[in-house]
This record gives structure tokens, C-alpha cells and sequence, in this order.
């Protein structure tokens, strides 16, 4: 049975439980707590799976060499980084993010590793549901753990689809909202049973608590489609990945 990955989203719950954050303050507070330890936690409570899972969200993405691609609410960087190694060594790498220290750790994960690949990785922060950038301005976008829980998924949609080119791909990885009872099941067992209580001996069991309510707020893989081509898109496939535990979503415009 494969564990969950623990990538906190965009935006999330503060640390009562389960009451939803509307202030960016309570949100980016959060992220900058978790930094230190959010690579560590990921790669535990995912048994490294999660890294399986990103390669594929950025082979869904049609990077390749030349393109100008965007990794929003890039966290620490482990898109940004395989999506560098797609563009190299023409292309360009835009890593967005809202979390001041997320990024710090991104930078510092850039210089340690110093691949010369990375050197095309540019850190921005700024809101996913308001992008500094130009219309038609990207040839690919990524998210991951984003979409589930920015304030308006609509907004975060649109804004996708208003900078990326025409022909060009978003790709946009989570926790799937299932709608098989017994993978659901599974999913809620195991975030109550493994997830929470490995981030208690971190002292963050009160910032991973909102998971599971997180996700059964969320869209399901149909609701997400539909949504994409309400906001433009001219296709939408949702797919399900680790037996439903996880899902991907690839929209074309």
C-alpha cells in the first residue's frame, strides 16, 4: 500500500484544527514554519514516492528544450527542478511561490546542488491567483498541491490559462478526490494513521490535520475537467494515479 505525499498546498488551514485560513498572513505563516523540515517530511511519508509522481506531472506538462514554463506554488523546488533539466539549456524556469522561506530553501537547494541546468531557475514570489506575468507568456505550467486549496480554484484556473500560450499544456498534480468508497476510505485512514502522526513527532501534527478535510472539499476529477473547460481550456483530462490516491490534471488551451 503506498503512503501519501505531504506537499502542503498553496494555501491551507491554520493550526486549529480544521478551520479554513482566509488571511495570507495565517497562510504564508504556516509555510514559512514547515520549510525547515518539508522536504524531510515528503520524502518519509511518501516512502519517495511523491518523486515518481512529479516526474510525471512534468512529463504531462510538454516541457522540452527552449520553453519558458512556470512551477506555481513551487514550494521548495522539486518541480522547478526536473522542469529545468526538460528546458535546458535554452529554456527558462519561473519558480512562484507566496512563502518567503519556501523559496529561501528553493535558492539554497539550488546552489547546493549547482547542476548547471539549474542556473535557469528564476524564484518569484507572488499569488497564484493574481500572476505578475503577460498574457500568452508561457509554453507550459505545473502545480503541485496547489489547486486543492487556493481560495478561488476558478481564479487559479483562469489565471493559468491567461498566461499560458495557445497549444501549450498545464499540468496540475494533488490528492484525488475519489469516488470509490473504499479507496477514499483507505485514503483517510491513512492520512489519520501514518501522516499525522509522523508529523506530530515534528511538532506539526495540528498543520497536517487539515488533509482530510482539505480533500474531501476538494473537486473530483470530472468536477476538475469541467471547471477547466468552463474557464477556457480546450481539453481536460483527469487521471488517477497510485490506485486513486493521487490525481493529475493535464488541460490544453
Amino acid at each position: 500500500m503506498a503512503s501519501l505525499q505531504l506537499c502542503l498546498p498553496f494555501s491551507t488551514t491554520s493550526r486549529f484544527r480544521y478551520r479554513p485560513v482566509r488571511c495570507a498572513n495565517e497562510r504564508q505563516a504556516l509555510f514559512n514554519r514547515i520549510a525547515p523540515v518539508y522536504d524531510n517530511l515528503n520524502d518519509v511519508l511518501s516512502m519517495g514516492q511523491h518523486r515518481i509522481w512529479k516526474r510525471m506531472a512534468v512529463t504531462w506538462s510538454g516541457a522540452k528544450s527552449g520553453d519558458n514554463v512556470l512551477d506555481l506554488c513551487c514550494g521548495s523546488g522539486d518541480l522547478a527542478f526536473l522542469l529545468s533539466e526538460k528546458v535546458w539549456p535554452t529554456g527558462k524556469v519561473t519558480g512562484l511561490d507566496f512563502s518567503e522561506d519556501q523559496l529561501s530553501m528553493a535558492s539554497s537547494r539550488q546552489d547546493l546542488l549547482s547542476k548547471v541546468c539549474y542556473r535557469n531557475i528564476e524564484w518569484v514570489e507572488g499569488d497564484a491567483l493574481d500572476l505578475p506575468f503577460s498574457d500568452c507568456f508561457f509554453d507550459g505550467i505545473t502545480m503541485g498541491y496547489g489547486l486543492r486549496n487556493v481560495v478561488d480554484r476558478r481564479k487559479a484556473l483562469q489565471e493559468m490559462f491567461r498566461v499560458l500560450k495557445p497549444g501549450s499544456r498545464i499540468s496540475v498534480l494533488d490528492f484525488n478526490k475519489s469516488t470509490q468508497p473504499i479507496t477514499a476510505t483507505i485514503q483517510e485512514w491513512m492520512i489519520n494513521n501514518v501522516v499525522v502522526p509522523v508529523a506530530s513527532s515534528y511538532g506539526l501534527a495540528e498543520e497536517y490535520e487539515y488533509l482530510n478535510s482539505s480533500i474531501k472539499e476538494f473537486l473530483t476529477g470530472k468536477e476538475q475537467e469541467k471547471l477547466a473547460l468552463e474557464v477556457g481550456f480546450s481539453t481536460a483530462k483527469h487521471y488517477e494515479i497510485t490506485g486513486g490516491l493521487m490525481g493529475n490534471l493535464v488541460a490544453t488551451r
